[in-house]
């Protein structure tokens, strides 16, 4: 075994018990959800028996977790630099979230747009957050103002924009993933001088 792979080992071993406390359980319960003995799982868990392929896979379902999710090792993209939009006159930090799900941090510098034919609608539904300033959210007919700390949920098939309230704002915006690809295929569609 390399130093890469003990490292693995270990960490799959503190997730497995970490996952364990934080649902309350014990030993002999998960050991019973996961169909092993308790004296095995205590084993598994101390790193005196080897971690086999199909028990993880059997904890891992007793956890409600994926495989992937408990021996993943990517601590690569830990920190997150922004992306410069010039266009759109804002900083981007790509958070990673579930599969399903993107979350984005943005600091935004232009007010929504005055056409009304610059707002989006795709299937999909998204929330923000105000981390700082205020946020201006154009819905429909309705113009709501977000302010620090404040959230805001709703469903992307109304018309929608966001801008600033006139300062910089900071915002955590979270998409599912009809809304993530709705933004995406927008992007592709309009020309870039016409992006908000």
């Amino acid at each position: 075994m390399t130093q890469d792979d003990d490292e693995l080992d270990g960490l799959v071993r503190k997730r497995i018990r970490a996952l364990r406390v934080a649902q309350g359980w014990s030993l002999e319960e998960l050991a019973t959800r996961a169909r092993l003995s308790p004296s095995s799982l205590s084993r598994i868990e101390n790193g005196r028996r080897r971690l086999a392929l199909d028990q993880l896979v059997t904890l891992a379902r007793a956890l409600d977790t994926s495989l992937d999710q408990l021996v993943e090792n990517d601590t690569d993209d830990v920190i997150a630099n922004p992306v410069i939009d010039g266009t759109h006159g804002s900083l981007r930090w790509p958070v990673k979230a579930d599969p399903g799900m993107t979350v984005m941090r943005q600091r935004m510098t232009n007010p929504p747009p005055d056409n009304p034919a610059r707002m989006r609608a795709h299937p999909g539904r998204e929330w923000l957050v105000v981390l700082s300033g205020t946020a201006v959210l154009l819905l429909g007919h309705r113009r709501f103002r977000v302010e620090t700390n404040q959230a805001a949920e709703f469903p992307t098939m109304l018309p929608h924009a966001i801008g600033t309230a006139g300062g910089p704002c900071e915002i955590l915006g979270i998409f599912d993933r009809e809304a993530r690809r709705g933004h995406q295929a927008d992007k592709k569609a309009r020309p870039a001088t016409d992006r908000s």
